[in-house]
């Protein structure tokens, strides 16, 4: 089995790890056909492969999401409504990298007090991840938050984060949520079973 630039591709047994590999193809032509509010929808033809493709994706700003962990060892989870679906699905705290200047860290601590009047003492990074390489540039960094500890005051919420619910779940029980399709967000899904994973 070959590669479309003719070197092999890795087998399962061959002793390589699987990693991604980053390609920066000519672009011939870049145009952004839809200015959104809070994304773009860009239109890009590239050379590839000895074709010239063309290809729609939303431009987006990246994204942090917390997997906060409590004493008890439990994740915080919150429930908010997200039109496209049309659910409130249960996720974890998130939001995007939308302020100029802020590097993740500091924006997934912003989103962590803004969606859950918490902070926390120790923070690394668990895991990240392209959402939908297909459609969208968007890259999710996702951030293990613990010593966690209330903020002091409620962050004034409004929109779709004014009836947001809260709730502390054990790690495996958010584990068996996703895997029997009952949690469906793709932060959510990843974040745990990478956590799970690396206990």
């Amino acid at each position: 089995m070959t590669d479309v630039t003719g070197g092999s591709a890795a087998t399962a047994g061959d002793g390589g790890l699987l990693a991604d590999d980053a390609v920066e193809p000519v672009v011939t032509a870049s145009d952004v056909v839809f200015a959104g509010k809070v994304w773009d929808i860009k239109r890009d033809t590239f050379d590839y492969a000895g074709a010239s493709i063309t290809r729609e994706y939303m431009a987006h700003t990246g994204a942090v999401a917390i997997l906060a962990i409590d004493d008890s060892d439990r994740v915080l989870v919150i429930k908010q409504y997200r039109h496209p679906i049309r659910s409130r699905d249960w996720e974890l705290p998130a939001g995007l990298l939308d302020v100029d200047g802020e590097d993740k860290l500091t924006a997934a601590k912003r989103e962590l007090a803004e969606e859950a009047d918490l902070e926390a003492s120790t923070w690394k990074q668990l895991v990240a991840f392209h959402t939908t390489p297909g459609g969208s540039d968007e890259m999710v960094t996702v951030f293990v938050a613990t010593g966690v500890s209330a903020t002091g005051e409620a962050f004034d919420r409004s929109d779709e984060e004014a009836d947001i619910e809260l709730r502390w779940v054990a790690l495996d029980d958010v584990v068996a949520g996703v895997l029997a399709g009952r949690l469906t967000n793709s932060i959510l899904s990843i974040a745990a079973l990478a956590a799970a994973a690396s206990r």
